[in-house]
């Protein structure tokens, strides 16, 4: 049976079961989401505690073994049955006609346009999984909603493994990793979604930033930096006011007029491109940076380092002409595979995204240039022999892009990398510079990229993909040396210096402790490489060395062990 008609069908039991025990509750909507559904509640209030007894009630609907019927009521008759409930009544009003489709099951009946299992019993396996806050219609402006989340399946097996690999997933969570390493914070004296990179933290942003750098540099990217606000009216000039209003946080009245917070870097390239007149041979003029921008999120969606509010993003514009765009969309390509291979990551494919001109409040209306520039893109990925998907209306409103959407180990989807084409800023910013015929020409188009994301999302994915085992050049702390007692002191301390000098990042744990605690404290740390020095050790001017694999190697030369590592780092070696 279809796993959606399940699924869909539990959310109806659902909202059965959590009115038996609260008929104050008002459902809203119910649907079915990827790995399971949700079903929104108004004036209900719950704690992770009472899912038991909501799911057990459930699972007694479900053995009744009830018939799930369609039942047609007149618009009257639906607006009297949900007399009580204006959330059902705003449904309602948006869908046509005089009769309206409900379906039934036992003494519960719901409005629903369909898809549904058979009969209650044909729901195999159910489990309520979570609690969190929702607004009406995704309105903050709106009341606030009670969403309950669960998933089903046709047989207890498939729950059963689904469980496993939720339990997995939990291990993994960047949350907790982040927590228990001590890599980031969130204060709520500073603000939901501003997080705080902590010393580890930022030394692994700071080595794919260096990495990112060294990249960029070699690509021949210029370097600037830009402020963290600007004037209203080169938002308004770059057309992220209106179209990205929402997103942006509310602006700050000055004496010489209004500024806003940036949420992109573009519109500040884009006056640094114009700052002094370009010749066709300067072309292409790349420039990249690491700036921090803001985006006004709701709180309800803030997660972690995946959705904040401050993002440091591996930002980049190629001006280019007609004839380039193809070479500097391939450059960029490639270069995000490359980046992908050395940190690992596999699981991932492309999608060009369009512009849908029937959404005219969304996009630029422009569309011989949206033809014009989707089909360029459309050519890289083919030369390049990439599979691609097509998305209709995922394009910015500038023009379209190649997302690089991304399986996390965790299972979720995300847009990892982007690419996008701009036709617009030529004309909203008058770029333009000399061609071989010494004349002006405005037909410069702009390459929006960002490879590695932003910093913390990009991390976030690293933290689960890796379970916190980052790889050797990326791990915050690389090498631990661990001493058996205190007349090891002293070579120990000479190692830790030998290290320091060849900028590997180590520490040294000396405490009165037993060898089988210290390796244990090291392991919960994710730290690669475990050193112990003991007695024998230290006469023979030689390590113990425990990898991550929990593999130990005795009678080390240190020469040997500083080149080795220098040698791994150098390479990035997984």
């Amino acid at each position: 049976m279809d796993l959606d008609a399940i699924r869909h069908s539990a959310a109806h039991v659902l909202a059965d079961a959590v009115k038996s025990f609260y008929p104050k509750a008002k459902p809203t909507i119910g649907p079915v989401i990827e790995n399971g559904f949700f079903y929104d509640f108004y004036n209900l209030k719950l704690e992770e505690k009472d899912l038991p007894k909501i799911e057990k009630k459930m699972q007694e609907i479900i053995n009744k073994n009830l018939k799930f019927q369609q039942v047609k009521l007149s618009r009257k008759q639906a607006e009297k049955f949900y007399k009580d409930n204006k959330f059902k009544r705003e449904i309602l009003k948006d869908i046509k006609g005089t009769t309206i489709n409900f379906y039934k099951h036992g003494e519960f009946l719901d409005l629903c346009k369909g898809n549904h299992a058979r009969y209650t019993s044909d729901i195999k396996a159910i489990k309520l999984l979570k609690i969190s806050g929702a607004y009406w219609r995704g309105d903050s402006k709106k009341e606030q909603l009670t969403r309950i989340y669960g998933t089903a399946f046709s047989s207890k097996k498939d729950l059963d493994d689904y469980l496993k690999l939720l339990e997995e997933a939990e291990k993994r969570d960047h949350k907790k990793i982040g927590e228990a390493l001590n890599l980031y914070m969130i204060s709520e004296d500073i603000g939901k979604g501003l997080p705080i990179w902590l010393p580890k933290g930022e030394t692994i942003k700071r080595e794919i930033e260096k990495f990112a750098i060294e990249t960029e540099d070699k690509a021949g990217y210029l370097r600037v930096s830009t402020p963290h606000i600007a004037k209203e009216k080169l938002f308004i000039t770059s057309g992220h006011l209106p179209y990205y209003k929402d997103s942006m946080y509310p602006s700050m009245k000055m004496d010489d007029g209004n500024y806003y917070l940036k949420a992109m870097n573009c519109p500040l390239h884009h006056v640094i491109f114009n700052h002094g007149l370009k010749s066709y041979r300067d072309l292409p003029v790349r420039l990249a940076e690491y700036g921090l921008v803001y985006r006004n999120e709701l709180s309800g969606t803030l997660s972690g380092l995946l959705r904040v509010r401050m993002l440091s993003m591996n930002d980049a514009h190629i001006y280019c002409i007609k004839e380039q765009i193809g070479k500097e969309v391939e450059s960029v390509l490639q270069m995000i595979i490359n980046y992908y291979n050395i940190f690992g990551l596999n699981n991932y494919y492309f999608r060009l995204s369009l512009w849908d001109q029937k959404n005219k409040s969304k996009y630029i209306n422009e569309p011989k240039n949206w033809k014009y520039s989707e089909e360029e893109l459309r050519k890289v990925l083919k030369r390049l022999k990439i599979n691609y998907t097509e998305a209709r209306d995922e394009a910015t409103f500038y023009g379209p892009k190649i997302d690089i959407q991304f399986k996390t180990a965790l299972g979720r989807e995300e847009t990892l990398s982007t690419i996008q084409l701009d036709f617009a800023a030529k004309s909203r910013f008058k770029l333009k510079y000399f061609d071989k015929n010494g004349k002006v020409n405005n037909e410069v188009f702009v390459i929006h990229r960002a490879p590695l994301s932003t910093h913390e999302r990009f991390i976030a994915f690293l933290i689960e993909h890796y379970a916190g085992r980052f790889p050797l050049w990326l791990s915050p702390v690389q090498v631990i040396l661990l001493t058996i007692n205190n007349k090891c002191d002293n070579f120990a301390l000479e190692i830790l210096e030998k290290l320091k000098e060849k900028n590997i990042r180590v520490e040294l744990d000396n405490r009165v402790e037993s060898i089988p605690k210290k390796v244990h404290d090291a392991e919960i740390l994710k730290i690669p490489l475990i050193v112990t020095i003991g007695e024998k050790e230290v006469a023979n001017k030689t390590l113990a060395i425990r990898d991550q694999n929990g593999k130990v190697r005795f009678g080390i030369k240190i020469d040997d062990f500083i080149n080795n590592l220098l040698e791994d780092i150098k390479n990035k070696k997984l």
